[in-house]
């Protein structure tokens, strides 16, 4: 907001004048069925009128800002209203009222947003997840939710949150991504597209790794439109993310408890109930818990082409991963025994990183082979390689196959797929695996 104020006015004499603005036309809006679509010229009107009653000595650039705020306060998400739409941004972190960090093309940037103060944040917060039956305060001051358009809300609030309260939101994307883009954008090789795509239709298990931002579910979109049409798909989340364009796909979301504690409806739970429903293919968002064992057992029981995702910075972290969550499930289960379900279950671990230079990459794609001794024994096809540094600081590299030919490669030549022997590096004419 412009800081050209007439000399007694001080920024507090304007942020209280935006509260009463808001209250006021706020109050007027009850019980008043305005179409969405007029509803904000309807506001700007009122807030512009009561101004006018006022009679409040405004610049004209200081009232324009004035009432975009109180518009966006009231008909939006307050100060974070120009961010949710802006397409370039995917997204958006409030640390505290005067602290709002945003990340375009993989990169952070600190914004010139700011709200007006703890309150304002939190009353932005409520205005989230109350319409959801989510509820934040003092007893419970951590909150997962969803806007209406699909993106991801988190927000932490005091006694939790030291320095004020905190609001993060992945936006969701408008446009679905295609492999093609994928490709241009340099997050994989066409060798390695053509491989992705044979392996989903010859019904592979496929774990995706990753951390946390680094493009896991925008590739497991990705990888689920190569999921044929005629299959019955059933895709689990802790908040709906997925966009699969095929006709037979039933969605389900997992829900927290209520405000007394009850009807708590777990990933797990969902897992379970989807093996009940006749599933071609189960999808499941994230694996973070118990569910990973019911994952691998639907995977060893003829639920092939089953995909998830886990977070881990490399494929032998992911596989340590879920040997965790397997055991998180509660059974007593000896170590080799869990690592013989994940070898007999997992096909493949794609490795997908976000780099210094922002940019998102498929670094690995590693075959699962089978057990050496008491060890998970892997190999890698796929891998990129960094070869230097533009003067702008991106990254240079380039995506690399490693010779080797996968021990499954025979499934993928049954459902018609016979992939030219150089995309895996190897010489046509040799045998074996190279």
């Amino acid at each position: 907001m412009n800081n050209t104020l007439p000399p007694r006015l001080t920024p507090n004499d304007i942020i209280r004048f935006k509260k009463y603005l808001i209250d006021v036309v706020s109050r007027s809006l009850e019980g008043n069925e305005i179409p969405a679509a007029e509803k904000k010229n309807v506001v700007r009107e009122r807030l512009n009128a009561l101004i006018e009653q006022s009679r409040f000595p405004l610049p004209a650039e200081v009232r324009r800002d004035l009432v975009e705020a109180a518009l966006n306060d009231i008909v939006g998400y307050g100060p974070i209203q120009p961010l949710l739409e802006d397409d370039t941004i995917s997204e958006i972190m409030v640390n505290g009222p005067k602290k709002v960090y945003i990340e375009r093309k993989g990169m952070l940037q600190r914004t010139n947003i700011a709200f007006d103060d703890d309150e304002h944040v939190i009353r932005i917060i409520e205005r989230i997840v109350l319409p959801l039956g989510r509820r934040i305060d003092a007893e419970y001051p951590m909150v997962d939710a969803r806007l209406p358009d699909g993106s991801r809300v988190n927000a932490v609030i005091p006694p939790v949150a030291i320095d004020g309260p905190s609001l993060t939101i992945r936006k969701f994307r408008k446009d679905k991504l295609r492999i093609e883009q994928l490709i241009q954008f340099g997050s994989l090789s066409e060798g390695m597209a053509k491989f992705l795509r044979a392996c989903v239709a010859a019904r592979l298990n496929i774990i995706i790794s990753g951390g946390t931002g680094s493009g896991k579910t925008t590739l497991l979109n990705v990888l689920s439109s190569f999921i044929p049409e005629n299959e019955r798909i059933v895709t689990i989340e802790d908040a709906a993310e997925l966009q699969l364009q095929q006709e037979h796909v039933v969605r389900l979301e997992s829900r927290p408890p209520d405000l007394n504690g009850r009807g708590a409806v777990t990933i797990r739970d969902l897992v379970r109930n989807a093996l009940r429903m006749r599933p071609d293919r189960i999808v499941v968002g994230e694996c973070r818990g118990g569910e990973a064992l019911d994952m691998l057992q639907a995977m060893n029981t003829g639920h092939d082409g089953s995909m998830t995702t886990v977070h881990a910075n490399s494929p032998r972290d992911a596989l340590a991963r879920l040997e965790t969550l397997v055991l998180m499930a509660g059974m007593d289960l000896p170590l080799k025994v869990v690592r013989q379900q994940i070898a007999s279950a997992v096909d493949l671990i794609i490795q997908q990183s976000r780099l210094r230079d922002g940019s998102r990459k498929i670094v690995s794609i590693t075959e699962i082979v089978g057990m050496e001794g008491d060890v998970i024994s892997m190999s890698e096809l796929f891998k990129f390689e960094q070869t230097g540094l533009t003067p702008d600081g991106k990254i240079l590299g380039v995506h690399k196959a490693t010779g080797l030919r996968p021990m499954f490669y025979s499934r993928l030549e049954a459902v018609g797929f016979k992939l030219d022997a150089r995309i895996f590096g190897a010489n046509p004419a040799a045998g074996g695996r190279k």
